[in-house]
C-alpha cells in the first residue's frame, strides 16, 4: 500500500466510525416510534424552502406550485451538483451558483432557512450519494441545515428529498434505487441525525415512486408517451439521452411525491397540463399516465412511515 492509499484508507475507516458513533443510541422501535403517528395535513396553502442541485431544478417547484392550494409559495437555493457541505460553508464555492439562481424565487439558504418564513424546508444532497457520504459528511451536513431550521420561529417541518442515480449505472439503476435507500439515505444521513426528544426528518421518496411507476409501465409496455424509464429523462436535441436529468414528464412525477407528503394528500385527481417555470406550456403525460404517476405516487407515500403520511 502506498500512503496515499493509506491515509485514503484511514480516513474511510474514520469516516464510517464517525457515522457509527452518531447512529448509535436510538433502537429499531424507538425509530418507528418516531414515525408511527403521521403529520397532521396542511389545512390551507403552505410556504417551501428548497435546497439542492439540478434534480431539484426550477421546473419541479414550479409544478408542485401548480398542484398545490392556491397560495403555495416557494423559494430555493440551487447549485451544479452541490453538496449540502458546499451549500453550507461560506469559504467552499458552488458551482454553477449564478446561472442556477439568477431567477425570482432565489433566496439565500442561510437567512431563509433561518427566518420563520416557510412550513416546510425540503434539503437533497448530491449524487453520487456514496461520494457525498465519504467526501462531503452528509449526516454531519443534514444535522447543521436541521439544527438551523429548528431555530426559526415558527420552527419549519424539515424533508430529506431522496434522489437517483444515473440511468447507467454499473450496479444497476434500479439495484441502486431499492438498496440505497436503506443503506445510504437511510442509515448513513438520515438516522445518525435522529433523537428520540426532538421532530424527525421526514422523507419525500421520489426515487421509490420513480422505481414503482417504471415497474408498472415497463411491465405493460408502456402507458401514453411513457414506454421505459429512459422516457422521464431529458433527451440533447440530437437525440442523445441524459441519463441523470429529468424531463417534464420526470418533474411532473417528482412534483406530485413533493405534493403528497408535503400536504399528506392524495394527488389522485390534480390537473396534469401545466407549465414549466418559465412559463411555457410543459410536454403533458396525458389522462392515462398522469392518473397512474398519482396513483403510484400515493401508494408508495402511503406505505412508506418516514414519508410521516398515512392512508
Amino acid at each position: 500500500m502506498t500512503l496515499i492509499a493509506i491515509i485514503v484508507f484511514i480516513a474511510v475507516v474514520l469516516t464510517a466510525l464517525a457515522v457509527a458513533l452518531r447512529s448509535k443510541g436510538l433502537s429499531d422501535d424507538t425509530v418507528a416510534a418516531l414515525y408511527e403517528v403521521p403529520l397532521p395535513a396542511p389545512e390551507s396553502a403552505i410556504s417551501v424552502f428548497h435546497l439542492g442541485h439540478s434534480l431539484v431544478g426550477r421546473d419541479m417547484p414550479a409544478m408542485l406550485a401548480q398542484l398545490a392550494p392556491t397560495g403555495h409559495r416557494y423559494d430555493s437555493q440551487l447549485g451544479w451538483g452541490t453538496s449540502l457541505r458546499e451549500h453550507w460553508e461560506p469559504d467552499v464555492a458552488i458551482n454553477g451558483f449564478e446561472s442556477e439562481n439568477n431567477h425570482p424565487r432565489y433566496r439565500d439558504a442561510r437567512s431563509a432557512i433561518s427566518s420563520g418564513d416557510y412550513d416546510a424546508v425540503v434539503l437533497t444532497e448530491m449524487v453520487e450519494i456514496k461520494d457525498a457520504i465519504r467526501y462531503h459528511d452528509s449526516a454531519k451536513y443534514l444535522g447543521k441545515w436541521a439544527k438551523l431550521a429548528r431555530t426559526a420561529n415558527p420552527a419549519p417541518r424539515v424533508y430529506l428529498y431522496e434522489t437517483w442515480h444515473r440511468l447507467d449505472d454499473a450496479q444497476g439503476w434500479m439495484t441502486r434505487l431499492q438498496e440505497d435507500l436503506p443503506s445510504q439515505w437511510e442509515a448513513r444521513i438520515l438516522l445518525p441525525n435522529l433523537s428520540a426528544d426532538a421532530p424527525p426528518i421526514y422523507v419525500i421518496p421520489a426515487g421509490q415512486v420513480m422505481a414503482q411507476l417504471v415497474r408498472e409501465v415497463e411491465a405493460t409496455g408502456g402507458i401514453g408517451p411513457m414506454k421505459t424509464r429512459e422516457d422521464l429523462f431529458q433527451r440533447g436535441a440530437d437525440g442523445t439521452l441524459d441519463t441523470i436529468h429529468i424531463n417534464d414528464l420526470g418533474a411532473y412525477l417528482v412534483a406530485l411525491t413533493h405534493y403528497a407528503v408535503l400536504y399528506g394528500r392524495s394527488p389522485e385527481g390534480l390537473p396534469y397540463e401545466l407549465a414549466r417555470a418559465d412559463g411555457r406550456a410543459a410536454n403533458s403525460p396525458g389522462a392515462d399516465l398522469a392518473a397512474l404517476m398519482q396513483r403510484v405516487v400515493w401508494q408508495v407515500v402511503t406505505i412508506y412511515p418516514k414519508t410521516g403520511v398515512a392512508l
